[in-house]
């Protein structure tokens, strides 16, 4: 699944491409593609079209696109359960391999294409939900005060939001007796972070992923938070990590972070910074790559 880096490139895409347009026309050619709107793929497009789209957002790796109402007459109504002043956004779940790609309207169709969105406007793009393994998807939800989408009102603030609280971050790590991967990966904590960028600050706070965060200072949390914003930051500046095709922006192009790893992917290889062999461990059903000498695990979790 795409990680902060990788949703904040696409919201860019859509925040110029897309917001401030009016949807026109929805089609959804795949069921799948909108099962978390049980009404189905018809009453989601009759609900959006009509819609200004407002400016993307995004909160962790969720990205949604805000609806404003025109008061038009024939607008579509809003999700059940509002009302006239409830407002709505379309949430994008991109699960393993979803794409958002805004293509012009004669681009021949993506073999995967799962929903098209045509806008009421001179512009001639579309914007397209492609999604190869149909794990992803678009619905509809009611936003909270703050703006959020109802559905993800519980996930935490990500570390590149202005907001977001290093202090409270630093008791809650402290008052969560768990392991610090365990930690960064909890959404609830810190969102945005995922198995690639918590390997990569791991790495360079050269801290071993099992090591029990009850035992963090506030100067040690401090450095932590500050490699995974700079690994992020750094991941932002090229586009985002793209493995193979399935993470692109919505251009269609790849990130390029994935030639600046440090840890993630580089078992068999010398660490950057000692010469000993990167290891790789499996994890959560998923893997933890780490340097033997550099990331020494806690007393209880050595190898």
């Amino acid at each position: 699944m795409p990680e902060l880096p990788e949703v904040e490139v696409v919201r860019r895409g859509l925040e110029r491409w897309v917001s401030g347009r009016i949807v026109a026309d929805v089609q959804v050619l795949h069921p799948r593609a909108v099962r978390r709107h049980i009404a189905g793929g018809e009453d989601f497009g009759a609900r959006v079209k009509g819609h200004r789209i407002g400016l993307a957002q995004r909160r962790g790796k969720y990205l949604w696109l805000p609806l404003s109402d025109l008061g038009e007459v024939g607008q579509a109504p809003l999700p059940r359960g509002g009302s006239a002043d409830s407002p709505s956004a379309v949430l994008a779940h991109l699960g393993m391999s979803g794409q958002l790609l805004v293509q012009p309207q004669d681009a021949p169709d993506e073999k995967h294409l799962r929903i098209r969105i045509r806008f009421a406007d001179d512009v001639h793009t579309e914007l397209r939900f492609v999604d190869q393994r149909t794990f992803g998807g678009l619905s509809l939800h009611e936003t909270s005060p703050d703006g959020l989408p109802d559905v993800i009102a519980h996930i935490a603030r990500d570390p590149l939001d202005p907001l977001f609280d290093d202090a409270l971050f630093h008791e809650a790590l402290r008052r969560r007796r768990t392991t610090i991967k365990r930690a960064l990966l909890d959404q609830s904590l810190i969102s945005g972070v995922g198995n690639i960028y918590a390997d990569e600050a791991l790495w360079r706070a050269r801290l071993h992923y099992e090591r029990p965060t009850t035992g963090f200072t506030r100067p040690r949390t401090a450095e932590l938070l500050g490699h995974v914003r700079d690994v992020m930051n750094e991941a932002l500046a090229v586009g985002g990590t793209s493995f193979d095709s399935l993470y692109v922006n919505v251009n269609g192009e790849s990130g390029y972070f994935d030639r600046s790893l440090d840890a993630y992917g580089r078992e068999g290889e010398p660490c950057r910074r000692c010469g000993t062999v990167m290891r790789r461990r499996p994890w959560m059903n998923r893997s933890s790559y780490f340097c033997p000498r550099c990331q020494r695990p806690p007393v209880a979790h050595r190898p």
